[in-house]
């Protein structure tokens, strides 16, 4: 159990208060032109990765604030508890040990006593020689993972991500309930050459297996029930759901409860992600992933990569009440990361509730969202330039093209470079009204026209530079904001890896459609029985 931290108690609270009113108002420009350096010694470095922090709203004595603040909330403790394998989930009692998950025989993670890493292995052996045939099978063409949530956005995300990697079958993803996902992915489906692929650790998540009911309804009326065993696998620790479903024992994966489902890919749940670009590119990413492992584990102070991007990300929020946080991978196949990590962090630390069983009295993080660039230039980024709230943001690029389009790809980190020093710089009244004039703008003109072309500047960012997106980079990138998302966790004092704030609308969802199978409504305000009636009516007609 990880020991309660009162952020607001600690000894370097008081201090970083103070500094938000005087530090943290500075201009970013004034801070680069008294040292003109700040880059050198504000940016982390690995292999394969930079991430530069110099455009954030920090200067030397906010960092130390914020470090010795983490030395307060005992984040190495933390992360070694993490790593040995502790109940750091302590509201179902679980270890959180995911890393295990893409580790190797000599990390020797243990829970409760027993080395994990034997089984790990054999599963993950187990898992890629399976999907190593899929590659080479002249039969399956089309790969369809059914799952939701972690079992969906993790494998799609990193699906997509590694496109250019990809040597399988095509792969596709269904996760909502609503029927057109399936219909619109089957449509261009054969029978005959498909693969279905159902994650559900439990066998009974309800969206994940109307899909798949509808997927073998669809199969065995081209095929015949003898097809499931041959067109279906699965992810999963219900054996016996599984098999009473037509799944082979030998065709189902599982893993162990010490995973949270938005961490699970590194495993069976990454299986699709296997199907597509092969079992040595799936090794790949889960040796990226363990490098940043060993990083967290192993830099110090201001050099650890996770520890830095927390620690700022807990600065906006707490201290200067900037309320969300963007993600802007300048990379087309990265376009569903920042939905990734929307659930990755909102589902973690979106928590009310403290470790030790008290209500917290600050915020526990800051809405994620974003978009792939250039797109997100040409729709909200007017609001990120001159709208009246600070929105930070990470801008992610890479500098090897991944594409055959080279000078596409030299106009795309042209941008990203641009946004990152435009958000920091601005625009000034001077500036404005100097270029007006030597277009030949009259006085009346600049006078009215001025103000609307200004913009101050002071925007932050985070820049993380990746050499190129291969599997081995996209590994670290995802293992980064895991471990930021744990340490921001441990320094708001929540439980972040459970995730009860879901569990009462799919209580509710089952309640609801028990009634609505039965023809009548239970107990329900005014609204929510309205809407049920209006929508039986229409079902009706």
């Amino acid at each position: 159990m990880l020991k309660p931290f009162h952020l607001r108690s600690s000894q370097a609270h008081s201090r970083l208060l103070e500094l938000a009113q005087t530090d943290g108002q500075r201009h970013l420009v004034d801070l680069f032109a008294e040292n003109p350096s700040r880059f050198e010694s504000m940016h982390c470095e690995m292999p394969g990765l930079l991430y530069d922090w110099s455009k954030h709203r920090v200067t030397e004595a906010v960092m130390g604030a914020l470090l010795e603040m983490a030395e307060e909330a005992g984040w190495k403790v933390g992360r070694d508890a993490m790593f040995r394998g502790d109940a750091i989930n302590q509201t179902e009692g679980r270890a959180v040990l995911h890393v295990a998950m893409r580790g190797e025989l000599e990390d020797g993670f243990s829970v409760n006593g027993q080395q994990v890493m034997p089984g790990v292995l054999a599963v993950r052996d187990r898992m890629l020689i399976f999907a190593d045939s899929i590659q080479a099978s002249n039969e399956i063409t089309d790969v369809v993972n059914i799952g939701i949530g972690g079992s969906d956005l993790g494998p799609l995300m990193v699906t997509k991500g590694l496109r250019s990697h990809s040597s399988g079958p095509k792969t596709h993803f269904v996760s909502n309930v609503d029927g057109a996902h399936l219909e619109a992915v089957l449509s261009g489906l054969n029978p005959e050459n498909t693969l279905f692929i159902v994650v559900s650790k439990t066998f009974t998540t309800q969206e994940t297996m109307a899909n798949a009911m509808e997927a073998k309804r669809w199969l065995v009326e081209a095929l015949g029930e003898e097809a499931v065993a041959h067109h279906f696998a699965a992810v999963s620790t219900n054996l016996s759901s599984a098999q009473a479903f037509g799944i082979p024992e030998e065709r189902i994966f599982g893993f162990d409860d010490w995973v949270g489902g938005r961490y699970s890919l590194w495993g069976p749940v990454g299986l699709s992600v296997a199907c597509s670009v092969g079992a040595e590119n799936f090794r790949a990413l889960l040796s990226g992933a363990r490098s940043m492992d060993l990083h967290f584990q192993q830099a110090e102070g201001r050099s650890n990569m996770p520890l830095v991007a927390a620690l700022i990300g807990l600065w906006y929020v707490e201290y200067l009440k900037f309320p969300t946080f963007a993600v802007l991978p300048y990379a087309q196949d990265l376009d569903r990361f920042p939905a990734y990590l929307q659930q990755a962090d909102m589902e973690s630390n979106g928590k009310s509730m403290g470790r030790d069983g008290k209500r917290i009295d600050h915020a526990s993080g800051p809405v994620i969202w974003g978009e792939a660039g250039t797109n997100g230039q040409h729709a909200f980024y007017q609001l990120l330039h001159q709208g009246t709230t600070v929105h930070p943001a990470d801008i992610i690029a890479c500098i090897e093209p991944h594409s055959r389009f080279d000078q596409h790809h030299q106009k795309l980190l042209a941008n990203a470079v641009a946004q990152a020093e435009a958000m920091m710089i601005g625009k000034s009244k001077v500036q404005v009204e100097k270029e007006m004039t030597a277009k030949g703008a009259t006085a009346e003109e600049i006078a009215a026209i001025a103000p609307h072309r200004v913009f101050e500047g002071n925007r932050p960012t985070g820049f993380m530079l990746m050499d190129r997106l291969d599997p081995q980079s996209l590994g670290q990138l995802i293992a980064w904001y895991e471990h930021r998302i744990f340490l921001q966790g441990l320094f708001w004092n929540v439980c972040s890896y459970d995730q009860w704030g879901v569990e009462l609308g799919k209580q509710l969802a089952g309640q609801v459609l028990s009634e609505w199978s039965g023809g009548r409504t239970g107990e329900h305000d005014a609204s929510t029985i309205a809407l049920m009636q209006r929508m039986r009516c229409k079902e009706l007609g």
